[in-house]
């Protein structure tokens, strides 16, 4: 697949918020995705289009832009949280 990420400002924000380790953890999980297109992933029924890629308890999601070769990351969350907002 080998796509380039594109980080949301939200995203990053939340990002910085965690710990060194978990941050660390959610980045490889997001760069493995990116290079590979396998991850630990579900499609979210309550938005069309985008996809929520497991990393322990927190929850990243995606969007996947075949043309560009590009996956957006929108969103980090605790899996408690995730599907509420």
């Amino acid at each position: 697949m080998s796509a380039r990420v594109d980080w949301a400002e939200r995203a990053l924000t939340q990002l910085d918020r965690l710990g060194r380790r978990m941050r660390e953890r959610i980045v490889d999980g997001v760069e493995r995705f990116a290079e590979t297109g396998y991850g630990d992933l579900r499609r979210v029924q309550t938005r069309p289009g985008e996809l929520a890629l497991r990393v322990g308890d927190w929850r990243v999601f995606l969007a996947v832009s075949p043309a560009t070769a590009t996956v957006h990351v929108l969103r980090v969350l605790p899996r408690g949280r995730a599907y509420r907002d």
